[in-house]
């Protein structure tokens, strides 16, 4: 049985960090590119970063470059997200997915999906 399960969110002022951990199960996980996806209230979910099956190609959303580190462990079956100096703009549910194809692509067509967890910034 496939699963993601996410966790780190929270609350949390702005200009703070939150670390957002995906454990995965059920597949082999070192072949697939996985990806951060984040959708805030009323709004469509959207790409926030990819890494590729080795870790070696990263790709970010303009948005959070800069402040967001993602990273992975094959060896823990566990991708990250590392979040610096957050704003409220960041508020959302976050989601981790993960696509056998071998590039990282901002599209939300991923095999598999965790089920999210929440990030709040506050002003």
């Amino acid at each position: 049985q496939v699963q993601l399960v996410e966790s780190g969110g929270g609350l949390v002022q702005a200009g703070g960090s939150l670390r957002l951990s995906c454990a995965a199960s059920g597949f082999t996980f070192s072949s697939y590119i996985m990806g951060w996806f984040r959708q805030a209230p009323g709004k469509e979910r959207k790409f926030v970063a990819g890494i590729n099956r080795l870790g070696v190609y990263i790709d970010y959303t303009d948005s959070v470059r800069g402040r967001f580190t993602v990273s992975r462990d094959n060896a823990k079956n566990t991708v990250y997200l590392q979040m610096n100096s957050l704003k409220p703009e960041d508020t959302a549910v976050y989601f981790c997915a993960a696509d056998y194809r071998g590039v990282i692509h901002r599209t939300d067509d991923y095999d598999y999906w965790g089920q999210g967890t929440q990030v709040t910034v506050s002003s």
